[in-house]
């Protein structure tokens, strides 16, 4: 967690946003009662299960989005925040890579596309090593990633089940009725202070 104390949760823009969509209320609670720094049960196992992931990394001007693939148990937990994954034989472009070497933040998305598992958002803290004992770890690394990760989750409100062809029925669509209302909206910590122009606002 001490990783992560140089910072706030929100920076200058995203407050300039939330204000002026009446958002500020609903952001902090959300800060407040679901950022964590120690990987949760069911975290743990979509995890352990994951095939891939998405990360984004950014070193100045040069930005890339990536995705990270392999066999379930590719990705291990290695600490109560802190997970490693293995960079295989790839393109030899090393953008991932290329840009941890210089900024060490990240972001992380886990998705399981089955519509109703939350999913896994991850700013981290990453580091970079090639030591045996930790190739070993992981067969067919050529480098390991190591991320301190500030967790927080996201509701599989607008997530489609892939596997069923089932679009997701939170999405807006136009000559439809309002969308049911996401899980996330009635806890006791949210529904009295959600947006004034909320649609499931009561």
């Amino acid at each position: 967690m001490t990783v992560f104390s140089d910072r706030p949760f929100f920076h200058e823009g995203m407050r300039e946003w939330q204000d002026r969509f009446d958002g500020r209320r609903t952001a902090e609670a959300i800060e407040r009662h679901r950022k964590h720094y120690a990987f949760w049960d069911d975290e743990i196992e979509i995890v352990r299960n994951a095939r891939f992931f998405f990360i984004a990394s950014t070193f100045g001007d040069y930005v890339d989005c990536n995705i990270k693939s392999g066999d379930p148990g590719f990705v291990q937990i290695v600490g109560p925040d802190v997970i490693e994954y293995p960079e295989y034989d790839g393109n030899s472009m090393y953008r991932t890579a290329g840009n941890i070497s210089k900024n060490p933040n990240v972001g992380l998305l886990f998705v399981v596309f089955d519509g109703k598992s939350r999913r896994i958002r991850i700013n981290g803290k990453a580091t970079i090593t090639t030591d045996p004992a930790t190739l070993d770890r992981h067969f067919g690394a050529k480098l390991v990633v190591r991320i301190a990760c500030e967790l927080y989750p996201n509701c599989p409100r607008y997530i489609p089940d892939l596997a069923l062809s089932k679009p997701s029925p939170h999405v807006p669509r136009s000559g439809e009725p309002v969308p049911p209302a996401p899980e996330w909206k009635t806890r006791d910590y949210i529904r009295s202070i959600l947006p004034e122009d909320d649609p499931h606002r009561r």
